[in-house]
């Protein structure tokens, strides 16, 4: 007994095992957490240590280098890279994509132990950890400001009220605060005064550090009573420091109010953020790389009403640049489409069926196999994202066609007028091979996409996955459900009812159709060799097309947000920085698609040094402004308004590949261990590359022409002085490094007491002279008796790649060009300039992982191709047939390139997942028509006649099919809605090679099998030779 007449005779345990689909289905749909794409985060570590003042040769040689060279001793890290500044260095570390985020930071823990021993001593802070990929974009933003407190009050509820509160929700990496304004004491000496007394820095410094102490003192013990003692060492405010004493000159007191200012001043006072043109504290919150960003940015959202309440009213809080609302808009958008999907492939199934009981059959199919599909999901703990949602709206087109497939055949045996219970055993019966052997060979597509690896392997795995579970649940369906209703709804046919005229004019339509379908048959089965041409020739236009047609990565998506990195000639000081980026946010605010700017300024937060800055630009909704490209490219005219400034700009994407933060999309990278080589051959490349066109904002991250003075000590002057190498440069450090001469602690925080000279004092080099040094004998003598200044050039920052100095180019690309395109370019270009082989060059980030992909690209559908002739072949026991089926493939391939071209869309990775389907989808009509010729040819037709009659006999079932299959695809190549531009490739290449195909393989199969039919029966009689050429196959009762 074959299932499917088990379940025609036990309704009541098929009703029941559907009910359970349909339970579980809903259960999980519930629970399913929604996200942009699949899990594809590499685990990704970002290392950061300071030292302030310390140039970025320094912070390379000394802090990095160390560092790197421990950690580069971690298994299982894929990249490495590190950029050094002044002050602080940032080493990103990626790991494989199946290393555990949480084993990863363990083994980092301990590099970074051991490798505190080797760290300069001036280090206080050692260096610290945290799992955030730097160049991920953050989820959300919290700005805050006051117009009656002052920034510092104001940063001080940010980073301790809300900072820290956010930083335990679990997901949330870290809360970046942009602009920080934290509470500090300076002291600003006036050298001239202080000299003028007999005092120098050094003794201001020993001064404030004494004055601020706390030490504990401990507690006296009586006999009775213990009393805790506690002595008035902290003082908190700037008035107080005024009275301390520096030393005693003349019997006077020399206090600290007559040689130096001091007050209540920030931190970092050369960095400000403006959310528009207020000035604001921003916190930036970044996820953990694995996180889900959709349920990061409710669990920050659920949390903010509660600490809005604990910081006072006067300080105003606005939540910006939302990521999730994109996110959820898309998922949204495709529900939509997959609702609309629904409701055309059953109106499809209607007009081909003309009767709602037999439409109801099959479209049950759909929500059940969707329901079905999310149970899996759940068990396999993926989510609802563009790939899965992609994947169930694909799936509504071919999971009806099992359930069609079983249908047509029962309703056909109906109309000759059988019973519906006799036509439905019989029928179910015939067709249920067909089934299996279709459901089978469209998962076999997918087999390859599963064994993709890498990143793109990720992105996919979830969405051949799904896709796969839906066609095997819809297959059960057919095979369970589909026969059993069949038995019961359907009604015996009655030859005197007449259908409406709606489905009378359908039906004279469709009759028309087969007639000229027949007619067009007969004349190519006379003409059987001019087919043979045309099938070649379509093999050969899709492997021409396939070299030539432009190849891209993932489309770029429009999220709704832009990122600008604006940047000035190194030597450009803050405040002359302030002046430009503010120009430049009054000339972007005049688009009429942008909503707001958040902008910062200054070395600190998201930029690595001083003549950075940063924007954050929010634009209206999709439906009342431009693409995210037109606006970019309107930005970029607009920026070039500001004089001494480069603005850069690019789209905030779902898909961010890389650690590396650029200031273009796309990234090559240029390393060697002779940097006076690379120093030297990297602009050169940077101009060649420019010079290609259709490249935008070509840019390297190279500064290696800051101007420096170098202080140049006469050693055998200070030795007769008495005086060290130590006491000068310590000496310039308490009056130019803001050195941090003490902490006032404070139950909620601590603060710093900085030291430095006043401004007039530090403006030119010629101040220099203006300080003064006490020599052995206790005598002051000025700085410049001791050493001279030279001007120097040295580096702004240092980056490495893999342990070695490397200098990224970033580019982006004009619209209607490939990354594909300037792949080769870039590669040409190196190959004609031929660098020396000490220099080693490569694509990073999404180029590099888009060249990987390439590489597999040909294999994926060769493999997919593989794949379905191995499971045909099992099927049919036959080495020939398989070839016949697959025989329709490039007319698939062909239909898709072109259409794709026509759109003016690339090949990306999204469409070519879409050509793999088509494998898929083309192979069903020829196995439906193979499958009934050679029941035919059982029976004793001639392999001409047998075809004829099954293809005549199967057009009705392979037009359902198919139109269903391209107008559940429809919608998705229409795209409309958010993330559209993500789903459109993959819509477009199956609906322009499903109608290109649909009308050549109605006659490309009936000529091939024919062809082939001959070597296959000479093969079989070498194979099997006691048959006499009648072979039985399993299950399959000849037709009457």
């Amino acid at each position: 007994m074959t299932l499917s007449e088990l379940c025609i005779r036990r309704p009541v345990m098929t009703t029941l095992i559907t009910a359970s689909i349909i339970a579980f289905g809903l259960f999980g749909f519930r629970l399913l957490p929604v996200s942009a794409l699949p899990k594809v985060d590499f685990p990704t570590i970002a290392v950061t240590a300071t030292l302030p003042g310390a140039s970025a040769d320094t912070m390379a040689a000394s802090v990095a280098g160390i560092i790197e060279r421990q950690l580069s001793t971690i298994a299982g890290i894929s990249s490495m890279s590190s950029n050094s500044s002044q002050g602080t260095s940032v080493i990103t570390i990626q790991f494989d994509l199946n290393r555990s985020i949480d084993a990863a930071a363990l083994d980092v823990q301990t590099a970074l132990t051991i490798a505190q021993r080797r760290l300069p001593i001036e280090m206080t802070i050692p260096p610290s950890f945290r799992k955030v990929n730097p160049a991920d974009f953050p989820v959300l933003f919290v700005s805050l400001g006051s117009a009656t407190l002052p920034l510092s009050a104001v940063n001080e509820y940010g980073d301790i009220t809300i900072g820290q509160a956010l930083s335990q929700l679990p997901g949330v990496a870290q809360v970046l605060i942009y602009g920080a304004q934290k509470f500090a004491i300076r002291v600003q000496a006036d050298p001239e005064a202080a000299a003028a007394r007999g005092v120098s820095m050094e003794d201001i410094r020993a001064a404030v550090s004494r004055a601020n102490s706390s030490t504990p003192v401990g507690t006296l013990n009586g006999p009775k009573q213990d009393v805790a003692l506690q002595a008035s060492g902290q003082m908190d405010k700037a008035a107080d420091y005024r009275q301390i004493y520096v030393a005693w000159r003349n019997g006077s007191p020399v206090r600290l109010d007559e040689i130096a200012k001091v007050y209540d001043s920030v931190e970092n006072d050369k960095i400000a953020t403006w959310m528009n043109d207020e000035r604001a504290i921003v916190l930036a919150i970044q996820k953990q790389p694995d996180a889900n960003t959709v349920a990061v940015v409710d669990a920050v959202l659920a949390k903010l009403p509660s600490l809005r309440a604990a910081i006072p009213p006067s300080v105003t809080m606005q939540v910006m640049m939302d990521r999730s609302v994109s996110i959820r808009q898309a998922v949204s958008d495709v529900e939509e489409t997959l609702l609309i999907a629904i409701g055309l492939v059953i109106l499809v199934i209607f007009l081909f069926l003309r009767s709602a009981s037999a439409t109801f059959i099959p479209a049950l199919a759909v929500p059940i196999s969707l329901f079905g599909t999310c149970a899996a999901m759940y068990a396999l703990d993926y989510s609802i994202n563009n790939m899965t949602l992609l994947a169930l709206t694909l799936s509504v087109g071919f999971v009806v066609d099992d359930a069609i497939v079983m249908l047509e055949n029962i309703v056909r045996h109906i109309e000759h007028g059988m019973k519906p219970f006799e036509a439905a055993l019989k029928g179910a019966r015939e067709i249920g091979f067909t089934i299996i052997s279709i459901t089978f060979s469209l998962i076999a597509v997918f087999i390859p996409v599963l064994l993709m690896g890498g990143i793109v392997g990720r992105v996919f795995r979830e969405f051949a996955v799904t896709i796969s579970v839906a066609i095997i649940v819809s297959g059960f369906v057919s095979l369970t459900l589909t026969p059993m209703l069949c038995a019961r709804v359907l009604r015996a046919h009655d030859a005197t009812r007449r259908p409406n005229i709606a489905l009378r004019a359908f039906e004279a339509m469709f009759e028309a159709w087969l007639r000229a379908y027949e007619w067009a048959l007969d004349w190519v089965l006379a003409k059987k060799a001019l087919m043979l041409v045309v099938t070649l020739a379509t093999l050969g236009g899709t492997v021409y097309l396939y070299m030539i047609v432009p190849k891209g990565f993932f489309p770029q998506e429009d999220t709704g947000f832009l990122i600008g990195v604006t940047e000035a000639a190194t030597d450009t000081s803050f405040e002359a920085m302030k002046v430009r980026q503010q120009a430049l946010v009054d000339v972007l605010r005049t688009d009429p698609a942008i909503d707001y700017v958040n902008s910062t300024v200054g070395s600190g937060g998201p930029n690595s040094t001083t003549n950075y800055g940063r924007l954050f630009i929010a634009l209206k909704p999709q439906n009342t402004r431009d693409n995210a490209a037109v606006v970019i490219g309107r930005l970029r005219q607009k920026a070039r308004e500001i004089p001494g400034m480069q603005a850069f700009f690019q789209s905030v994407q779902n898909l961010n590949i890389g650690g590396r933060i650029s200031k273009s999309q796309y990234q090559y990278v240029m390393q060697s261990g002779d940097t006076e080589a690379l120093y030297r051959l990297a602009p050169e490349m940077r101009d060649k590359i420019e010079k290609i066109p259709g490249l935008l904002d070509v840019t390297t991250d190279l500064y290696i022409k800051n101007p420096q003075m170098t202080v140049d000590i006469d050693r055998e002057k200070a030795a007769v002085y008495g005086i060290t190498v130590d006491q000068v440069r310590n000496q310039l450090y308490n009056a130019y490094g803001s050195r941090q001469v003490g902490t006032i602690y404070m139950p909620s925080n601590d603060y710093q007491i900085i030291l430095e000279v006043q401004p007039q004092f530090r403006v030119d080099p010629s101040d220099l002279s203006k300080l003064y040094m006490k020599t052995a004998s206790g005598q002051t003598i000025p700085l410049d008796a001791v050493a001279r200044l030279v001007p120097t050039v040295g580096p702004l920052q240092i980056n490495h790649q893999g342990q070695q100095p490397a200098v990224t180019i970033s580019f982006n690309l004009a619209p209607g060009n490939s990354l594909g395109y300037a792949v080769d370019k870039i590669t040409e270009l190196e190959q004609n300039s031929s660098p020396p082989p000490t220099i080693a060059t490569g694509f990073s980030g999404t180029a590099q992982v888009f060249q990987d992909s390439l590489r597999g690209q040909g294999v994926l559908i060769l493999a997919a191709v593989f794949a379905a002739f191995v499971i045909l072949g099992i099927l049919y026991e036959s080495f020939i047939h398989p070839i016949t089926i697959i025989s329709g493939l490039p007319s698939a391939g062909i239909g898709a390139i072109l259409t794709l071209t026509l759109f003016g869309m690339e090949l990306s990775v999204i469409a070519m997942i879409g050509i793999v389907m088509l494998v898929g989808i083309v192979k069903k009509n020829a196995i439906m028509m193979v499958d009934f010729a050679l029941e035919r040819r059982r029976v004793g037709l001639s392999a001409e006649h047998a075809i004829r009659e099954a293809a005549l006999l199967r057009f009705r079932p392979i037009m359902m099919t198919t139109f269903a299959a391209i107008f559940g695809t429809l919608p998705i190549a229409l795209g409309a809605g958010a993330g559209a531009e993500l789903r459109q490739p993959l819509g477009v290449a199956v609906v322009g090679g499903l109608c290109v195909s649909q009308l050549l393989t109605l006659f490309i199969t009936p000529v091939i099998y024919i062809y082939l039919d001959r070597i296959d029966r000479g093969l079989r009689r070498k194979l099997d030779p006691q048959a006499d050429g009648d072979i039985e196959r399993p299950q399959v009762v000849a037709a009457e």
